[in-house]
């Protein structure tokens, strides 16, 4: 299979989905990169090219809404897609005020 010219970000903390993201991903031609916490994407080196961030809201350290926000303020524009399996309304309210849509 051709290498893609694209990239998705996996931030996911359960190894079980990451690997179910990485292969869907992979399953239409698009490029994996896994990180388990917010921490390890933010210390990695992003290559430069057209990517989006798969990002869970719930994590250990530095959760997903507070990767968002230091993104924001590190001028990091790149779109997420958020995903949890307990999402509340405060949760979206504050993805919403911190530049999120919902489609």
């Amino acid at each position: 299979m051709k290498q893609s010219q694209n990239r998705v970000f996996v931030v996911e903390d359960d190894p079980s989905m990451r690997n179910a993201l990485k292969n869907l991903l992979r399953s239409v031609g698009l490029e994996a990169q896994l990180f388990a916490s917010a921490q390890e994407f933010m210390e990695s080196g992003r290559p430069d090219m057209p990517s989006c961030l798969i990002l869970d809201v719930r994590l250990p350290g530095l959760s997903g809404l507070d990767l968002q926000r230091e993104l924001t303020r590190a001028n990091i524009e790149i779109p997420i897609i958020f995903i949890t399996a307990h999402g509340d309304i405060p949760m979206s309210v504050r993805a919403m005020k911190a530049g999120a849509v919902e489609s």
